[in-house]
Parts: C-alpha cells; sequence; structure tokens
C-alpha cells in the first residue's frame, strides 16, 4: 500500500505530537511493507510569519491531492491579538472547508488504568464509550454576514448561525450509520427550545432516523447534554451536533478520559483525503521542552489508516500498542508521569 499524507505541524507542540505519529506510521509501514511518503507543510501562525496568510493556496492545492492530511495544532499568544486581521485559526476553517469535510469524528474511551486521572469519581466512568459525530462546514463559524461595525455610536458585532437541510442530513445520516455498529443509539443534541437554526436540525434528524429503525433516538439540549456528559457520560453512545456545539462539548468530554492530550479526531467529507488531529490546542506553555503527550496524535495517525487507507488490521495494531502502553504503566507528564514525548513514542512502537 502506498499513500501520501501531507503534514501540517502548526505550531506549539504541534511539531512535536506530529512528529511522534510520523515514527508510527514509518514503524507500521516497515512491518506491513507499506510505502508512505510525507510533504510537510505551514499551518497557522507559522505560516502567517512566512507566507503572511494561515494557509496558502498552494498548501491547500498540496493538501487536496494527497491521500490523507494530518494536523498539529494552530495559534499561540504571538498571534492572539484580537485586532488581527490574519489570525491562526482562519487556516483551520479554511482548510476544512477547502477539503469539503462535513463530519468531525471525535471518539471518547476511558482506558480502565485511567480512571483515576480524570477528577470526576471512577463509578461514573465505567463503561464510558461514545463517539461524537460534529459538524463541521456549518453553521455559526462559516455563516454570513460576519464583522464589527459602529452603529448609533456603539460597535456592534454579528456572526451568523446558519445551516442549509442538506448540511444536516448528511452528517446525520453519517452519525446513524455508525451508530449500526456500535450500541445503535444516537442522541442529537441541539437548541430548539430557542433557535431556529435547531429547530430545522431536530425537525431532519426525525426524518433520518425513519431510515434507521434499529437506531434509537433521543432529543437533548446542549445544556442539558453538557451536564449529562459529566453526570451520566455511559449512558451515550454516538452523540451528533452542530458545529459550535460539538466543539464545545468535546473539549468538556476530554475530562473523561483524564487528559486531552489522550484523544484523536477525523474529519471525513463525502470524498477526498480526510483529515485528521489531536483535539487539543497548541499549549505553547510546553512546547519545546518535549514533554507533550503525543497519544492523540498517534490516535490521529490510526484513524488515518482506518478511513482513508482503509488499514484496519495496521490501525488496530497502533491503537492495541497504545493501550498496552498505558496498561503497562506509561505517562507523560499530563498524566502524572515522567515520560517524554519521545519516550512514550518509543513504548508505543516497541509494541506495536
Amino acid at each position: 500500500m502506498n499513500g501520501r499524507i501531507v503534514l501540517l505541524p502548526g505550531d506549539g507542540i504541534g511539531p512535536e505530537v506530529t512528529m511522534a505519529a510520523v515514527q508510527v506510521f514509518q514503524a507500521v509501514a516497515a512491518y506491513h511493507g507499506h510505502k508512505f511518503a510525507f510533504e510537510e507543510r505551514q499551518i497557522g501562525g507559522c505560516a502567517i510569519d512566512r507566507e503572511g496568510v494561515a494557509l496558502t493556496e498552494d498548501t491547500l492545492a498540496a493538501c487536496k491531492a494527497a491521500s490523507a492530511v494530518l494536523l498539529g495544532a494552530v495559534g499561540g499568544p504571538k498571534w492572539d491579538d484580537p485586532q488581527a486581521k490574519v489570525r491562526p485559526e482562519q487556516g483551520l476553517l479554511a482548510l476544512r472547508k477547502g477539503l469539503g469535510v462535513f463530519a468531525n469524528l471525535r471518539p471518547v474511551h476511558v482506558h480502565p488504568s485511567l480512571v483515576n486521572a480524570s477528577p470526576l469519581k471512577p463509578e461514573k466512568l465505567a463503561g464510558v464509550d461514545l463517539l461524537v459525530v460534529r459538524e463541521l462546514t456549518g453553521g455559526l463559524y462559516f455563516g454570513q454576514p460576519k464583522g464589527r461595525h459602529v452603529l448609533d455610536g456603539h460597535w456592534c458585532a454579528v456572526d451568523t448561525l446558519e445551516y442549509y437541510d442538506y448540511e444536516i442530513r448528511r452528517v446525520v445520516d453519517l452519525a446513524f450509520r455508525l451508530a449500526g455498529s456500535r450500541a445503535k443509539k444516537v442522541t442529537s443534541v441541539d437548541k430548539a427550545n430557542v433557535l431556529e437554526s435547531s429547530r430545522l436540525w431536530r425537525q431532519v434528524v426525525i426524518e433520518i432516523s425513519a431510515s434507521y429503525p434499529e437506531v434509537k433516538l433521543d432529543h437533548m439540549l446542549v445544556d442539558t447534554a453538557s451536564m449529562r456528559l459529566i453526570t451520566t457520560p455511559a449512558a451515550f453512545d454516538v452523540v451528533v451536533t452542530e458545529n459550535m456545539f460539538g466543539d464545545i462539548l468535546t473539549d468538556e468530554a476530554s475530562v473523561l478520559a483524564g487528559s486531552m492530550g489522550l484523544l484523536p479526531s477525523a474529519s471525513l467529507g463525502d470524498d477526498g483525503p480526510g483529515l485528521y488531529e489531536p483535539i487539543h490546542g497548541s499549549a505553547p506553555d510546553i512546547a519545546g521542552r518535549g514533554i507533550a503527550n503525543p497519544i492523540g496524535a498517534i490516535l490521529s495517525a490510526a484513524m488515518l489508516l482506518r478511513y482513508s487507507l482503509k488499514l484496519e488490521a495496521e490501525a488496530l495494531s497502533i491503537e492495541r500498542a497504545v493501550d498496552q502502553a498505558i496498561t503497562d504503566g506509561c505517562r507523560t507528564v499530563d498524566l502524572g508521569g515522567k515520560l517524554s514525548t519521545q519516550a512514550i513514542t518509543d513504548e508505543i512502537i516497541h509494541r506495536l
């Protein structure tokens, strides 16, 4: 199997965790006889410094032509000026839109050896294994008009929350299909008591559910969902929701696993390359110190193998190696251990 993967290490700890994932890719390739070619490009703050924009057209074209894209993280204090016209996050949004990856899959699994790493009581975490399917290219982050202007002598800011029925339909249909191979339960999260966009969301979800009678459907308001993710997290299987709600809820759900550094994600469209990245940010406070947890990036590499390269056995081998390393007590600083980024990467590769 040959595959060309574009690497977008980005900012902060992004390059460190991305390189860890590449080492795992190379180990898998050597063992299974595959050839993966890597092409490194820039995104985010480092792209702004070099190119003046957070994502160049050339980089986007390279991503579109690849088998898949592996992203590190973007942003940092250097580029946080709220008055700035060019921000690192613009590159990420443009990349998602340009690749047409409308569904973001974020699995949250609580490893039995890490129940004490979470602030929740261990009994709350028993059996937690959920998948959040987040709509990624619509909603508040992309709606127009957007901007600031002076009205009646005061600054006024406008963001538009906009959804078309087809945008909802495609991501919800995917969520139901994924639920069919899991516990056959979908929880649709919205704010239908207030927002017109959520009322359309709920209407489309009900229509889609009719085609999947074997899958149980629950509707839940986002404020209730944020509470129940903490009080009864094991009750969830597949959660499907719109862009901003999904962004917030998945960061909250990372607390269940014990560290944001553990969690991967896959962003998928109808065709073309998928986009894979750990859910954590650039963590500039620890960048360059060699202590970042690379497991989220490494598990994102496993998702890349599964969804973009169709290499299920190879993906499972990575996931099992990570699971075994955690079982054996391998811990980075965020989990109360002392292993460096390189050391835990070596431990995982040793167990492949």
